[in-house]
C-alpha cells in the first residue's frame, strides 16, 4: 500500500496489492484449488474426495473409493488441463490420487 498520495486504487487493485506484500498467494491458491476441484469434479466425486492439498505445483487427492481413483488416473492429464484452465494459470503440474 505504498501509493497513497492523490492515487485512485480499485478495490480489486488494493486486495492484490495487500496479497502480494503480504504474501498470501500460496495460502490463497490453496483454497482456490479445493474449490475449484469439488466445482469441476462435480458432487459424486466430491462425496468421495478426503482431503486435498497442494505443495508446490503437485495436487494431492485423497480419495475414498479405489475404483474413483483408478477411474481417474486414466484422465490425469485433461483433469490437470481443466482445474488451470478454471484457475486461469499453470498452478497444477502433477495430480497424485490417493
Amino acid at each position: 500500500m505504498a501509493r497513497r498520495i492523490n492515487d485512485h486504487l480499485s478495490i480489486s487493485e488494493a486486495l492484490q496489492e495487500f496479497v502480494s506484500d503480504n504474501k498470501l498467494q500460496k495460502g490463497l491458491d490453496k483454497v482456490h484449488v479445493r474449490d475449484v476441484w469439488n466445482s469441476q469434479m462435480g458432487p459424486a466425486i466430491e462425496k468421495y474426495t478426503t482431503a486435498i492439498k497442494l505443495e508446490k505445483d503437485t495436487l494431492f487427492v485423497q480419495l475414498s473409493s479405489s475404483v474413483l481413483r483408478e477411474e481417474l488416473s486414466y484422465g490425469k492429464e485433461k483433469i490437470i488441463k481443466m482445474l488451470n484452465e478454471e484457475l486461469g494459470r499453470e498452478l497444477v503440474k502433477k495430480l497424485v490420487l490417493r
